[in-house]
């Protein structure tokens, strides 16, 4: 019997260590990978294949596209708070995928049947037919799939990794945790340049239809590769969303807002057993936390109507957010100039794209790459040689703040602009002068090399302003709210995105006048891209007050405090 119970025990503990750990990780990363090759990959050559196929104009097919970009990054906020308070990680991320498949067959099958978008122009009497609503409706649909499933999908999967390897019966899973974060990254840079590269190169050479048909095959791998580790998952039930409780806040906030408080009120409610009180900042959202009835609270100390009394960690937790939106606001301005992809694909088709002499010629819309590799390069050299070396000769420990860094992307990402503005006006007048003004698809006698240095500008200033503002918001949050810092770059992404889309179609109608095109001509050297460039690096010039102003009023961040203390206490052991 002692033997039976021992046996079973065994069996028990085998049958908990199968569940989650290292093995998980292949799969997990696959999903994460392929969905990104194959999601990515659509994206650099879009606005050729909204021009080519569906007979949109430049200005036209570029908002589709900032549209469904910005949906694209707002998905994974929806999708993190789905996975926090209904679905878990499993079934989002399942459903993540699927979705992503569905869309990207769907614009696959736009590349396969004449009936699903325009009829090709008559070159006769030179017209062409813009898409029917169903036909657009049905390439909308496509894109709304896609970014569902990328909504699905990346908020998920780095937390829902984490979730395998923190478990009690996985030894030193603190390493392993690091391990798994670094082959997570590492996947995701590789996936990006594939996307950029291989994906884009075979869209030129193979046309539309292999070049949409290869992300769809890699999709369906990636939905078998998470699919197929089911009974390996550990799958944790769903906690209270850190959304949900910011909307209690608000509420409780709201309905207590007749309630006076006095000099002696002193009764607050608390995760823990702690005397604090709120701070006196925002000081409106502390009547979400007073305890006004002892009926308020429950014998296990906790609120009997959350949404009539929160904690002073949930009102300070929203405080917080709200105190970081104005920093957050003015990193905008960074994502709208990053996002600006489409026109310089069209600049590229014009330019002389080879290596050189020899044959080979990068694909136009691969010169993304140049972002993606600056951005590894950088953060290499600074964490591995600059920072290192810096303190070896100043004799102290060299760290540069958040803030500064992010200062230091906007300042980069204003000089990306201006370079842009530069090239494009040089551009644009060698054409005029090569006799291609009435000719957008020749080729002028100028290197496309040229574009590179604004490729790469983009890609350090990410490299300071993006990064740091993902370090600003894991700094400044407190850990319960580790998926709102997650997030809140990606959701600045989806809002510049709109903004984009607005600022363009504003330029258009203001410069179009009682004339047909305006500066975001479909004939690029008929248009003005320059001068678009430049309003846009005269925003991002005044955005560099804007976020003078912000930081000041911030005040000193988590990692400049600890710095002064550092100080003290080196300048403490020196006396």
């Amino acid at each position: 019997m002692k033997m039976r119970e021992e046996m079973n025990s065994h069996q028990t503990q085998l049958s908990t260590r199968k569940k989650g750990g290292l093995v998980t990780m292949p799969f997990i990363i696959a999903n994460e990978a392929f969905e990104k090759v194959a999601s990515y990959g659509l994206v650099p050559n879009m606005i050729v294949y909204l021009m080519s196929d569906y007979k949109f104009d430049v200005a036209k097919g570029t908002n589709i596209i900032f549209l469904w970009t910005a949906a694209t990054n707002f998905a994974p906020v929806l999708g993190a708070f789905l996975s926090d308070s209904y679905l878990g990680g499993f079934l989002t991320i399942g459903l993540g995928s699927i979705f992503s498949l569905m869309g990207m067959f769907l614009l696959w099958l736009t590349t396969m049947v004449p009936q699903l978008k325009p009829h090709p122009c008559n070159q006769l009497i030179k017209t062409c037919k813009p898409p029917t609503n169903p036909q657009f409706a049905f390439l909308v649909f496509a894109f709304v799939l896609i970014s569902m499933g990328a909504g699905g999908v990346r908020p998920c999967s780095l937390a829902f990794g984490a979730q395998q390897i923190d478990n009690k019966n996985i030894p030193s899973n603190e390493r392993a945790i690091e391990s798994f974060f670094g082959w997570y990254y590492a996947s995701s840079a590789i996936a990006v340049l594939v996307a950029f590269t291989a994906i884009v190169y075979i869209q030129d050479h193979a046309g539309w239809k292999v070049g949409f048909g290869v992300p769809v095959i890699l999709m369906l791998l990636s939905v078998a590769m998470f699919f197929v580790a089911s009974s390996l998952y550990v799958k944790r039930k769903v906690k209270n969303s850190i959304f949900t409780s910011f909307v209690q806040v608000i509420v409780a906030a709201y309905k207590n807002r007749k309630f006076v408080v006095g000099p002696s009120t002193r009764w607050y409610h608390h995760r823990k057993d702690l005397d604090t009180g709120p701070t006196k900042r925002l000081s409106f959202l502390n009547k979400a936390c007073i305890i006004q009835n002892p009926k308020d609270i429950t014998s296990d100390a906790d609120a009997s109507d959350r949404w009539h009394l929160c904690t002073v960690e949930q009102v300070e937790e929203l405080k917080s957010l709200i105190r970081v939106l104005p920093l957050w606001s003015s990193g905008l301005m960074m994502s709208i100039n990053v996002s600006q992809s489409s026109f310089p694909v069209l600049q590229a088709k014009t330019m002389n794209r080879h290596l050189g002499s020899s044959t080979f010629q990068i694909p136009a819309a691969s010169f993304s790459f140049f972002t993606i590799a600056t951005i590894a390069i950088w953060v290499l050299l600074y964490d591995r040689v600059i920072i290192p070396t810096a303190s070896k000769i100043l004799h102290k420990k060299v760290y540069l703040g958040v803030k500064l860094r992010m200062g230091i992307g906007l300042v980069i990402s204003t000089l990306a602009m201006i370079i842009s503005a530069i090239v494009e006006h040089v551009r644009r007048r060698k054409a005029i002068e090569q006799g291609f003004v009435n000719d957008p698809q020749a080729v002028i006698n100028m290197s496309a090399m040229w574009l590179i240095p604004q490729y790469c500008l983009h890609g350090l200033a990410e490299a300071f302003s993006a990064i740091g503002q993902n370090e600003f918001y894991y700094s400044e949050f407190p850990k319960s709210m580790s998926s709102i810092a997650a997030s809140l770059f990606m959701l600045g992404m989806a809002v510049a995105n709109l903004l984009a889309s607005v600022i363009l179609t504003t330029v258009e109608n203001i410069t179009r006048g009682s004339t047909k095109e305006g500066w975001i001509s479909t004939n690029i050297n008929h248009g003005r891209y320059d001068g678009y460039y430049w309003v846009l690096a005269f925003m991002s010039f005044m955005n560099l007050f804007y976020f003078a102003g912000c930081s000041w009023a911030y005040g000193p961040c988590v990692d400049e405090t600890l710095k002064d203390e550092g100080s003290e206490d080196s300048n403490e052991d020196l006396r």
